[in-house]
């Protein structure tokens, strides 16, 4: 198996953390939001750098956590908090 990544970030919640992790990958990103990454069913099913930011912008787009779970196979629990962030981008927005 590759290693697609490692990175170290402390924060109370999970929330936090994954935001803090983005941010530290690289300083232009912003955090866990829609991007430029293509969104297709194939690039949620490959573990790459950019799935991350595949499956933000399939949250931005409606994808359920049911759906994101039958194409990532991500703990149903990873892909709740991600959406957390998703839809308190919206309510904000």
């Amino acid at each position: 198996m590759k290693s697609v990544g490692e990175v170290m970030a402390i924060g109370r919640t999970f929330e936090e953390t994954i935001q803090k992790a983005i941010r530290a990958v690289d300083p232009s990103l912003h955090g866990f939001q829609q991007n430029s990454c293509g969104l297709s069913e194939d690039s949620l099913s490959v573990p790459t750098d950019e799935r991350l930011f595949v499956i933000a912008n399939a949250l931005h787009e409606g994808y359920t956590v049911d759906k994101l779970w039958r194409l990532t196979n991500i703990d149903k629990w990873f892909l709740n908090r991600l959406k957390h962030i998703v839809d308190l981008d919206k309510a904000l927005s």
